[in-house]
């Protein structure tokens, strides 16, 4: 990635910019909450988030980071012809994760394979969030289907997804990745969802690679 090159991060649903710490401790970011994704505003849909986070980047050339469900926003706001790159991390919302029973059973299953240490700091943010916001998120963005988002952006994406992240799910990642014209999945030995707080320098080495 050439020197030149912004980076805007965007935090997951419920988090703020703790949570990429150490991820702009191993390169220059900046980072844009928005409501539900570290800020407890009212949240609007997908395509106004996405107008928000435009709004906000810098001259250009950008790329994009997202987490979790930030990720919808991120391919939304991809149209912006500021945009030379997206780094999708643990994408959401897989279809089959509607219904409350699997998303439930994917969320503990992920949970248990996340380090412990994170638990407090991930607590804090949530708190700071809130659960309306939160909620209210996940009803916006769950139904956005970030693989037609995808179809026919030229810019480079790059999916990382970590191999315990029952969330993103290895298919589900598979047909995001095969979504985009220019796309390319990094898998992350024994990582979960949470990849940006917990492998940080994993994904800063995603991120110079566009």
């Amino acid at each position: 990635m050439p020197p030149s090159v912004s980076v805007v991060l965007v935090p997951g649903l419920g988090l703020d910019e703790r949570s990429s710490r150490g991820l702009r401790e191993e390169l220059s970011a900046t980072v844009v909450p928005l409501p539900g994704m570290g800020s407890a505003e009212p949240v609007p849909g997908v395509d106004e988030l996405a107008a928000r986070l435009m709004t906000a980047l810098p001259a250009g050339p950008v790329v994009l980071v997202g987490h979790s469900q930030s990720c919808q926003v991120v391919a939304a706001a991809a149209i912006d012809p500021r945009v030379t790159g997206i780094v999708l991390c643990g994408p959401t919302t897989d279809p089959r994760m509607r219904r409350f029973r699997v998303l439930a059973w994917r969320w503990l299953r992920t949970a248990v394979a996340e380090p412990w240490w994170q638990v407090p700091l991930v607590l804090r943010q949530w708190l700071r969030t809130g659960p309306r916001a939160m909620t209210a998120l996940w009803r916006t963005a769950a139904p956005d289907r970030i693989d037609a988002r995808l179809h026919g952006l030229r810019v480079p994406v790059v999916v990382v997804r970590g191999t315990r992240d029952a969330l993103c799910p290895a298919d589900w990642a598979q047909q995001v990745t095969a979504a985009a014209t220019h796309g390319r999945l990094v898998e992350l030995p024994g990582a979960a969802h949470m990849t940006v707080q917990t492998h940080p320098r994993d994904v800063a080495a995603v991120v110079r690679s566009l």
